[in-house]
């Protein structure tokens, strides 16, 4: 299989952008700053000019690809059609193959966390079970209340007050691994957990079975399911995420689906390009293309499917807005979708958001290797939802979700933040039970 680098790239892909600049208003990082070379056009001045090699590839440009948030507002906006994405990806993984920005607490912390922890499920849930214990019999209150926080390393004091909520209970708890609808099978469905997903919101999870079941599709949940490879090939660790793919594929025949559901925008918009990720490989590329056909998101599919409309008139009316994740409506395109389903709820009174596709600083791990400009974003968003009176914002990927809610709440908002799948799953639940056997 060919190495990935820019490099060895297409140079017509490097040669796509015009610069002409229309990218420029919607980069966040560039209206922070006014830099060239933290806006698209300048970020790929310089992948350029390392194909070139009229620059060599150094800690400066491993910090400048760092620095992006690969929010992907710039695909949105070039008239170019210019695949940011991919270039973004492939850059990252030649800063790491290279070694520049290595050092030994990097070095530990990426191979505990990419190549250990998001590669082994059933440790990862064993992680999240000792932090549900850690939450639930009150030590994190206590260690917090005596102060024990100012112990911590500086970088671990200032993340943890982002430390999300462990559920009780994760999706292979919540969803059997075959459940059918109770009125008949429109649609066979393979759903996908996620990892944060399945420890922090597995109760999305099973809003979204249901959902699924009371429009007539068989839902097929694997208990234990690898992860899709997103946040590898997002920070660079090419191999592993082909890897992902491989495990992933061979978990969900894709042949044998109507559609593949992923309710996680970030991971989503990975998971529907595991044919160019695994498109040399001989015995994968035939299913790795079939995959991308099939895979869905939910908002997606039941907007293709023409979802069943709730009867039931909500108890209380509210006001509800939604903010757009980046690789929802950036990086697969959809932003109706979403908003059909919200309006198509009985009760609910969608306002606008402003700024709804502007990027709220989570971006993955970014409001981690990058807690200053994710902040400011963070806080920016905060001020757009407030500004709208809603009771509710509805999102619809786990990090956004995170984002919004320890924003909101550091601001003292009684905002609540969900999903669109949770709203209209509370709807169904409404009008009758959704049943699966």
């Amino acid at each position: 299989m060919s190495e990935l680098s820019l490099k060895s790239l297409d140079y017509s892909v490097l040669q796509q952008c015009m610069h002409c600049g229309m990218c420029l208003p919607t980069c966040p990082t560039y209206d922070l700053t006014k830099l060239e070379k933290h806006s698209p056009r300048g970020r790929i001045a310089l992948m350029r000019a390392i194909a070139d090699d009229h620059l060599a590839l150094g800690p400066a440009f491993g910090e400048e690809m760092s620095y992006c948030l690969g929010c992907l507002a710039c695909e949105t906006a070039c008239p170019a059609g210019v695949d940011y994405a991919h270039l973004f990806e492939v850059a990252r993984s030649d800063v790491e193959k290279s070694g520049v920005m290595a050092n030994p607490v990097r070095s530990v912390v990426r191979t505990a966390l990419l190549k250990i922890l998001f590669t082994n499920p059933r440790l990862l849930r064993l992680v999240g079970r000792m932090l549900w214990l850690y939450q639930a019999t009150g030590a994190q209150w206590l260690f917090r209340r005596l102060g024990l926080t100012r112990l911590l390393p500086t970088k671990l004091r200032e993340l943890e007050p982002m430390t999300p909520v462990v559920l009780p209970k994760f999706s292979h708890q919540l969803i059997r691994p075959l459940e059918k609808p109770a009125d008949g099978t429109r649609y066979r469905v393979g759903l996908l957990t996620g990892c944060v997903q399945d420890l922090v919101f597995a109760d999305i999870n099973r809003d979204t079975a249901d959902v699924l079941l009371a429009n007539g599709c068989e839902v097929v949940t694997p208990p234990v399911q690898p992860c899709c490879g997103s946040i590898h090939g997002h920070n660079g660790e090419h191999a592993v995420a082909q890897e992902m793919a491989r495990r992933m594929i061979d978990l969900f025949d894709p042949f044998t689906f109507d559609a593949i559901i992923s309710n996680a925008a970030g991971c989503g918009s990975h998971l529907k390009h595991y044919g160019r990720l695994l498109a040399d490989d001989r015995d994968y590329a035939v299913r790795a293309r079939e995959w991308d056909r099939k895979l869905k998101d939910i908002n997606e599919w039941l907007v293709e499917i023409g979802f069943r409309v709730p009867a039931s008139e909500a108890a209380e009316s509210q006001k509800v807005t939604y903010h757009e994740a980046c690789h929802l409506c950036h990086g697969q395109k959809i932003t109706k979708q979403p908003r059909e389903i919200l309006r198509a709820i009985p009760g609910l009174e969608l306002t606008e958001l402003p700024e709804s596709n502007w990027c709220c600083g989570s971006a993955g791990v970014y409001n981690i290797t990058q807690p200053e400009t994710a902040a400011i974003l963070q806080e920016r968003k905060v001020g757009k939802i407030t500004t709208t009176g809603a009771a509710v914002v509805a999102t619809c990927n786990p990090g956004c979700h995170l984002q919004l809610t320890n924003g909101l709440r550091a601001a003292g908002s009684a905002v609540r933040v969900t999903q669109p799948v949770s709203l209209l799953a509370q709807a169904y639940r409404a009008d009758k039970p959704t049943g699966g056997n």
